[in-house]
């Protein structure tokens, strides 16, 4: 899942960077408005993270203009706290306005509230066997037991679960989760592979994540006749 920043403080746009894809987003970022508007039209973003002070720019101008072509979730995020700027930019087409300086666990919980929004049919949780994983609230359970997944092993786990009964390429793992391709020569992906197995499956009697060898991977339920 891609988000856009549009940030002006380099500093900040880089936190907001590393933080977004430390809890598995892709995240794209641009310093100024004319960087950001020629991003957000080469892409399809989930979100886009929107600084309301921007240099040579205007913020709300931007919205203003995505707002023409784009219905994409813009969470505007500004130093600007007064009633009325806050007015001006939902009035503009913010879904959400966050007042700097902010802690990164609100701006993530509002960011998961507007993915969601976005993309109102598509369920949140996820179940195979007694396996389930819930993407809302990050909650993965088997047995009855709760599950500590990183934020990767998250993401790898909703790409296989939403493919459940279907094998799924190396290729597409890379892209959906890593959001690149992997080089032939690293090994980046087995390891995500292992250590999710080590967790869902290896305490289990039921085995669910297979390797299809030369293929890729499949997650389903081989109990059955």
């Amino acid at each position: 899942m891609r988000i856009l920043v549009i940030e002006g403080e380099p500093q900040l746009g880089d936190e907001l960077k590393k933080g977004l894809e430390e809890n598995g987003y892709a995240a794209d970022i641009a310093r100024d408005g004319a960087k950001g508007r020629y991003l957000s039209a080469q892409h399809d973003y989930a979100l886009i993270l929107l600084d309301a002070v921007l240099p040579g720019a205007d913020g709300f101008a931007l919205l203003r203009a995505l707002r023409r072509t784009s219905t994409v979730p813009v969470l505007v995020l500004t130093a600007r706290d007064k009633v009325e700027d806050r007015v001006n930019g939902l009035r503009l087409g913010a879904d959400d306005y966050l007042v700097k300086p902010f802690a990164l666990p609100e701006l993530l919980a509002r960011v998961r509230t507007l993915v969601q929004r976005g993309k109102p049919n598509e369920p949140t949780t996820f179940r195979l066997a007694d396996l389930e994983l819930d993407l809302a609230s990050g909650k993965c359970v088997r047995n009855h037991q709760r599950i500590e997944l990183t934020a990767k092993e998250s993401a790898l786990l909703a790409v296989l679960l939403r493919n459940r009964g279907h094998i799924v390429s190396r290729s597409t793992l890379a892209e959906e989760v890593w959001d690149s391709t992997l080089d032939s020569d690293t090994n980046v992906l087995e390891v995500a592979i292992r250590r999710l197995r080590a967790k869902i499956d290896d305490p289990f009697d039921l085995k669910l994540l297979h390797t299809v060898r030369g293929s890729g991977y499949v997650l389903e339920d081989r109990s059955w006749p």
